[in-house]
């Protein structure tokens, strides 16, 4: 792994903040990475190159590292300390998109296949899209949606600088989303206490209130994409708090017929939550897979696996 870089001038954690964490984690490792930038990653774009060939054209500027849960992942660090991976021919280009390394788990777990029909709830501004779409080669169908109009504008780029041409842009309330399809993605809107990493001011923004109301959306939206999901659902967020992570697997558990499946990806992760405050979860919820942005150098991030029976 690339070596750690503090980042200079954090503000403070809340206290109920740093009581909440020391519960869940360890939270010395916590802070240590939390508080430090994090490594470049990029996701080549075999819509249009070939991994080895991108992976030897970077070479000459940039470390790579594999990263272990996805082929066409790497991160990567400028021989000469240059920041602006997204300013090279190649981005440009639209051979590799800049990603975190944490957001190429979801798609890697709902596993999209050429010729499935595939809905992605909150698409924009289309990593996750982009990347479902090289897994099916531009066969099949993606629906990408987002309620925002300015999200949608940074979709439609993304989509079209990558030559994924098998999606379609809609705008609606995810909640309102009506139809079938094979698999879906919930990469559900959060709190974001997994992206503080790049986000600094996600410290002082963070409140306990606030997590409770964005639980309650995520119940309504989940719940709405397993009404839509034939075969697989995938429930995603870029957050670390159990009100917005293992509590809504919970609730839909709870209040469906739906199962959830063990993730099986090369990947370091902490066991998930299964009681927090006066709430204890579903057993299930022990399948799904929680990581610290301290067990692979990441960002935080929560994903479950979710079928629906036969």
């Amino acid at each position: 792994m690339f070596e750690l870089k503090p980042i200079p001038n954090v503000p403070e954690f809340k206290p109920a903040f740093i009581e909440k964490y020391k519960t869940l984690t360890d939270w010395e490792e916590y802070k240590k990475f939390t508080l430090s930038f994090l490594t470049k990653s990029i996701r080549v774009n075999t819509l249009k190159a070939d991994t080895a060939d991108i992976v030897k054209r970077m070479s000459k500027n940039w470390n790579l590292k594999q990263i272990p849960w996805c082929a066409e992942g790497f991160w990567l660090e400028h021989k000469e300390g240059r920041l602006d991976v997204g300013n090279t021919h190649e981005h440009q280009l639209g051979y590799y998109y800049v990603q975190e390394a944490a957001s190429m788990i979801p798609p890697m777990v709902l596993n999209p296949q050429p010729g499935d029909t595939v809905l992605d709830i909150a698409a924009a501004p289309g990593s996750k899209t982009t990347q479902m779409a090289a897994m099916m080669k531009n066969k099949g169908i993606i629906v990408a949606n987002d309620i925002a109009s300015d999200r949608l504008a940074a979709l439609g780029m993304n989509v079209q600088r990558t030559g994924a041409s098998n999606i379609v842009m809609t705008q609606m309330n995810g909640e309102g989303i009506r139809g079938q399809y094979d698999k879906v993605l919930l990469d559900a809107p959060c709190s974001g206490t997994g992206t503080i990493r790049k986000s600094i001011k996600t410290i002082t923004m963070w409140n306990p209130e606030s997590i409770k109301k964005i639980s309650g959306l995520q119940k309504k939206l989940i719940l709405n994409a397993y009404k839509l999901t034939k075969d697989v659902l995938v429930y995603s967020t870029c957050s670390t708090e159990p009100e917005e992570d293992e509590e809504v697997i919970s609730f839909l558990l709870e209040n469906t017929d739906a199962k959830v499946e063990k993730i099986e990806l090369n990947i370091k992760h902490g066991p998930a939550i299964m009681k927090y405050g006066k709430k204890e979860y579903n057993p299930e919820v022990a399948k799904c897979l929680r990581v610290f942005p301290q067990d692979n150098d990441t960002e935080g991030f929560f994903v479950a696996k979710i079928r629906r029976p036969n």
